[in-house]
């Protein structure tokens, strides 16, 4: 009988890793691996991805203890009922994401007896999200949840090296690397300009146009985009600036745009569904993250050929090594916002660099590939 997968996150929000972990369990399905999904609760104010996996015909096991927040009594509860999931499950692999399932879901699943058991992480916390009190608990946790674990998994090389070095969460012996993709079938063929959104918001056509694509959360740094788009707009006045996503911060952030002269300027769209018209309309994307790990975003812009300017922050230093895009260091408005203007004041050239890497980044991040990458890492363990 083939062997069984589980895999665990703490919920399915727009963005982060749903796209990728939801489509991961069916494509485990198609390969002959019987595999589940358990799932907790959404966060407050976060947009609802559970649509994706009624598109693939995967349902979740919900548990909704598992969400966001870290309860130290509740979480006992989680681990206990996990336990007993997973031992009426009887998985061969328990596979983990995220901070809160990676912790309870392992220790569920060494008490449950489950052979293998593996955890990636896509991003961490260990700065800039705490302070330093919580920051040392949360890095104790993960070394507890490492000596659970059969292997630890990294996104990208420069993830690994932190996981494994700088922070020292397990041996760098044991911190595997595994690149995570999406289906980015709809995206490879994009071609600007494409789709209405710059109808739909009133932009103008001829307008350059900077965008960031993301939740309105501290770690992302919103704050900091603005400001440093404050200085393009001073440099070009016709120049619009969308801020794709929604979050916690959006009305903080919109007094921001208004203090900063700039209401007009600046577009916050709220959640958007069609990704393609979203790429077809930018001319250049920003990712200003204080820490990060292999941003959805990035990669969408990568395949669309869409010029990148980010912070060099976890996975991202990969992601746009060799000249793919622009790296800046963080929390710096006049960095951020020179490298901006540097795309906007010779698009054409920028544009043209952008195409060149485009098949390159679907072969690498698109869905297919991604499993298939797993596959294999599995079957080290399974043939063991």
């Amino acid at each position: 009988m083939p062997s069984k997968i589980v895999h665990l996150i703490s919920r399915l929000n727009i963005g982060g890793i749903s796209p990728y972990v939801i489509p991961i369990t069916a494509l485990l399905r198609t390969a002959g691996y019987p595999s589940a999904l358990i799932v907790g609760k959404l966060g407050k104010g976060e947009g609802d991805m559970s649509y994706l996996a009624e598109r693939v015909g995967v349902q979740p096991i919900y548990v909704p203890q598992l969400g966001r927040d870290i309860s130290p009594l509740r979480d006992l509860a989680t681990v206990g009922q996990l336990y007993r999931l997973l031992r009426r499950e009887q998985p061969t692999i328990v596979h983990t994401h995220t901070a809160k399932a990676g912790f309870a879901g392992r220790l569920a699943a060494k008490l449950a007896g489950v052979p293998l058991i593996f955890h990636t992480y896509h991003g961490h916390v260990f700065h800039s999200y705490f302070g330093a009190a919580k920051t040392r608990f949360y890095i104790a946790l993960e070394r507890f949840g490492a000596a659970l674990s059969t292997r630890i998994i990294a996104v990208s090389p420069n993830l690994r090296r932190e996981i494994g070095e700088v922070y020292r969460i397990a041996p760098p012996r044991k911190v595997a690397l595994v690149v995570p993709g999406y289906d980015l079938s709809a995206l490879r063929d994009v071609r600007r300009p494409f789709g209405d959104f710059r109808a739909r918001f009133g932009i103008p056509a001829e307008a350059p146009l900077v965008g960031i694509v993301g939740r309105l959360v501290p770690i992302k740094h919103h704050a900091l985009f603005l400001s440093a788009m404050a200085q393009v707009a001073r440099a070009i006045p016709q120049a619009r600036f969308a801020v794709v996503g929604d979050g916690e911060l959006r009305a903080e952030l919109e007094a921001q745009a208004r203090a900063l002269g700039m209401a007009e300027a600046v577009i916050f769209t709220g959640w958007q569904g069609d990704l393609a018209a979203i790429y077809g309309a930018l001319d250049c994307l920003v990712l200003c993250s204080k820490n990060e790990g292999l941003p959805s975003a990035v990669i969408e812009a990568l395949v669309t050929g869409v010029p990148v300017v980010a912070t060099a922050v976890g996975g991202v230093v990969d992601m746009l090594a060799d000249g793919r895009g622009a790296l800046v260091p963080p929390n710096d408005a006049r960095a951020l916002a020179e490298a901006t203007l540097n795309v906007l004041r010779d698009l054409p050239a920028a544009q043209a660099r952008a195409q060149t890497f485009r098949q390159a980044a679907y072969d690498l991040y698109h869905i297919a590939p991604s499993a298939e990458r797993l596959i294999a890492f599995y079957r080290e363990f399974l043939g063991a």
